[in-house]
């Protein structure tokens, strides 16, 4: 009974990583990344829509981004939520392209991003937690109901911790990883 709850919410437990690959990429480094612009939202047309939606990101040097909308109107719009966006980037348009050239990181602007990780990391860890409780909650309310036996509380709490433990380890490598990015960039 309790192995049938967890498996309906493990695809949860994928999103939550799959959000803390997300928040540790949208955290730039000295280096250009297409992921560092591509999910900033715009409004065009009327639609709420990610650059990546609305033109192609290319990287042509090691520190310039460029995006080319298939749209020559949103130029302006992208530049604009670029520039709006806590990133701290400066766009210019550049004929049929935005350019953004990343300025090299201080050692000051380094820890703010390092600690901005641990606080997006922390709050994939949170949204994981969240997800165990509520599975929990359900196996307890089951086994309240006579639905199950209280060996499957212990038994789910097992389980889920092996997943919990399991995710808080490959989260701590993205974490890992972009820490070391921004020290070495």
């Amino acid at each position: 009974m309790y192995k049938d709850i967890i498996n309906q919410r493990k695809k949860e437990f994928d999103q939550v990583f799959e959000f803390a690959k997300n928040e540790a990429a949208s955290i730039r480094t000295g280096r250009a990344n297409p992921s560092l612009v591509e999910d900033i939202q715009v409004e065009y047309m009327g639609s709420r829509l990610k650059i990546k939606e609305l033109a192609g990101i290319s990287t042509p040097e090691s520190r310039v981004i460029t995006i080319q909308p298939w749209d020559p109107q949103a130029l302006a719009i992208i530049e604009k939520a670029i520039r709006e966006s806590s990133l701290g980037l400066n766009p210019s348009v550049d004929g049929q392209v935005v350019r953004i050239t990343l300025p090299s990181l201080t050692e000051e602007r380094r820890k703010e991003f390092i600690k901005l990780l641990g606080q997006k990391m922390e709050e994939a860890r949170i949204r994981a937690r969240h997800i165990r409780e509520d599975i929990l909650k359900k196996v307890q309310h089951e086994v309240k109901e006579g639905k199950g036996r209280e060996d499957d509380v212990r038994n789910t709490k097992d389980e889920l911790q092996k997943l919990i433990d399991g995710l808080n380890k490959k989260i701590d490598e993205v974490a890992k990883k972009k820490e070391q990015e921004l020290m070495t960039s």
